[in-house]
């Protein structure tokens, strides 16, 4: 007999009302986007030295771990906005700054993107409901690096549908890591996505991109989620740091975007789920840099 929670809904998601803006204490050292419109250009390395990588994946551990901590409030009747106000206050305590707040005026701390929407979902009075799935994107700044992470996360009863798509999208993302090795073109990471992707008759999402991170939130690398050769055939090579964050959909691959400018939604109303981790690619493959304290491996 069918499950009465089999398939997902269609999204009916409107936008909240958005609370002012959270301070950030002095003391914490701001990314140098913080106050203009615009990110400066990033002229630095693809490829980074010890020091680099190092200071990477301490803030990649506590992005983890802050997500870890969030994803415990994630329950039926909670707002996106208090889970904003815990993961930035989350962060500040650990003198880290949330890399999202203030880049090219981003309004909060973290993104959370439900149902329907593909990415960067601004946190609200939005209520999460039962049966919602919502992913939180987490960055932190932390010694002049960045580390950046999200988890799609079930609200309450899930249908089967739903479960199934977030379980494969993060299949997905796995797969697009193990196909991180030196000398291979850059290209290979999205081939592996899309074909799995396809499997299932999924949308892959084309136009938001896994990117270099480190020194700066995005670095020019850039990690395209789906088969895009020729293009993007740069080899990757040892002491490159990347994200890589495939956006899977129920439906359409198509999107629009809100009028608040950042909000992208799936032009059909089908569920979407992503997930992300900032990688680094080593001598023999690729290391996962947003793993919390305590936690080896995938």
């Amino acid at each position: 007999m069918a499950s009465a929670l089999s398939t997902a809904p269609l999204g009916t998601l409107v936008p909240g009302t958005v609370s002012p803006q959270r301070p950030v204490p002095d003391s914490i050292e701001k990314p140098p986007y913080v106050g203009l419109s615009e990110p400066p250009k990033y002229n630095g390395p693809d490829v980074f030295d010890a020091e680099m990588i190092a200071r990477i994946r301490r803030a990649g551990q506590l992005a983890a771990d802050a997500m870890v901590a969030t994803g415990k409030l994630i329950k039926p009747g909670v707002t996106t906005d208090e889970l904003d106000a815990f993961a930035h206050q989350y962060l500040i305590d650990r003198g880290a700054y949330p890399s999202c707040l203030s880049y090219r005026g981003f309004p909060k701390s973290i993104c959370t993107s439900i149902n329907e929407v593909v990415c960067h979902g601004i946190p609200d009075s939005t209520v999460l409901q039962d049966g919602d799935i919502v992913n939180l994107d987490i960055t932190a700044y932390l010694d002049g690096a960045h580390g950046d992470h999200n988890v799609t996360f079930y609200v309450g009863e899930v249908d089967d549908e739903s479960k199934q798509l977030v379980e494969r999208a993060h299949e997905a993302m796995m797969r697009g890591i193990k196909a991180v090795k030196p000398g291979r073109p850059i290209n290979v990471i999205g081939r592996a996505i899309e074909v799995y992707a396809r499997r299932f008759g999924y949308g892959t999402v084309h136009e938001f991109i896994g990117h270099g991170v480190g020194p700066a939130f995005h670095t020019g690398l850039v990690i395209p989620h789906y088969d895009a050769a020729p293009e993007y055939s740069q080899p990757m090579e040892p002491g490159m740091v990347f994200t890589v964050e495939p956006m899977i959909t129920l439906g359409t691959r198509n999107w629009h975007l809100w009028e608040d400018g950042w909000t992208a939604v799936t032009r059909d109303k089908k569920r979407t789920a992503q997930f992300e981790h900032t990688i680094l690619v080593t001598d023999d493959g690729a290391e996962i840099l947003t793993l919390p304290s305590g936690k080896e491996g995938a």
